[in-house]
């Protein structure tokens, strides 16, 4: 059927550079902090597996949550450290909308597993007594399921209604992936319906997930000042802080880059903010959630020795 537009076949997307020096710089940052968190989550899956002494609920939690680490960043990572090698700066409609899909599930699946952490922290160390009553391993497994599952129903709904809108020009984003907010505003119709619906979606999942993460280590650190000894208290400080400080970015730059109803993206601090959240944040989380802690630290270390006696 004739038609008076031309519809789109790809995006452009402009990436966070407009130099090549600066675009090599940023390739060997970035693929620097993907290198330490490949390996950071693998060691930590791979010890937590491998280990008898570290079966316990909070490693089960680690490990999926390093899994998590390693799905989401590389949804995006690879094809930006391609882009900034090679200035390729197109991305197929397909493969856009399978990269939005994936981020935002896979991001909404780290709240609410940030969530689940905070709520197996809060236990352990306010409840000791009955930590293992409670969590069971069949809880364990259901509160899992139920973060991937969450995470794909509410995430879908908005994702496939943008897959069906029409793209008639222009197809350019300016952003480092196929960002849903831009996404919508190439549309060549009304996507009115769709930005609410994400919008509500977003403005129930992340103050939701921020306060159960907020109270359990609210409680947490009202139990940690109970502790007679100072070394000790010192010593839980020092991890909750540590916990504290990540999760303060992650939620920070994700409310004030989505839910801002009056501001759409598009400009270049966004995609700043987004580094903050997808690249940062990841690189931080299996040195500061798992390789800091002793037992952690214990097993890697006969890991290696063993490793290396073999050698």
């Amino acid at each position: 059927t004739p038609m008076n537009h031309t519809t789109v076949v790809e995006f452009v997307l402009l990436g966070l550079a407009n130099s090549r020096h600066l675009e090599i710089t940023l390739f060997l940052l970035l693929g620097i902090a993907y290198f330490l968190i490949l390996l950071g989550n693998i060691s930590v899956i791979t010890i937590t597996l491998t280990n008898n002494s570290l079966q316990t609920p909070m490693y089960y939690f680690l490990r999926n949550f390093a899994l998590l680490e390693i799905t989401f960043t590389s949804t995006f990572l690879p094809s930006t450290l391609y882009s900034l090698l090679t200035e390729r700066k197109t991305i197929s409609l397909p493969g856009c909308f399978l990269q939005m899909l994936f981020f935002y599930c896979l991001g909404t699946c780290t709240l609410f597993h940030m969530a689940v952490m905070s709520l197996d922290r809060y236990v352990a160390i306010c409840h000791p007594l009955h930590y293992t009553a409670i969590m069971n391993s069949r809880l364990c497994l259901q509160l899992i399921l139920s973060c991937w599952a969450l995470s794909f129903l509410s995430m879908l709904p908005p994702t496939i209604m943008t897959v069906q809108l029409p793209f008639c020009g222009p197809n350019v984003m300016n952003h480092f992936y196929c960002d849903a907010s831009l996404l919508l505003q190439l549309s060549c119709t009304d996507t009115g319906f769709i930005e609410e619906l994400m919008f509500i979606t977003l403005i129930i999942i992340l103050p939701g997930t921020l306060i159960v993460t907020a109270v359990s280590y609210g409680c947490i650190i009202v139990t940690i000042l109970h502790i007679p000894s100072s070394a000790g208290r010192r010593k839980a400080f020092s991890t909750c802080s540590a916990h504290l400080i990540v999760v303060t970015v992650f939620y920070s730059t994700c409310i004030y880059r989505y839910i801002r109803p009056e501001q759409r993206g598009g400009q270049d601090s966004d995609k700043v903010l987004s580094l903050f959240f997808s690249v940062l944040t990841q690189t931080l989380n299996p040195y500061i959630y798992s390789l800091r802690n002793r037992q952690v630290k214990q097993a890697l270390k006969e890991r290696v020795l063993k490793f290396s006696g073999s050698l």
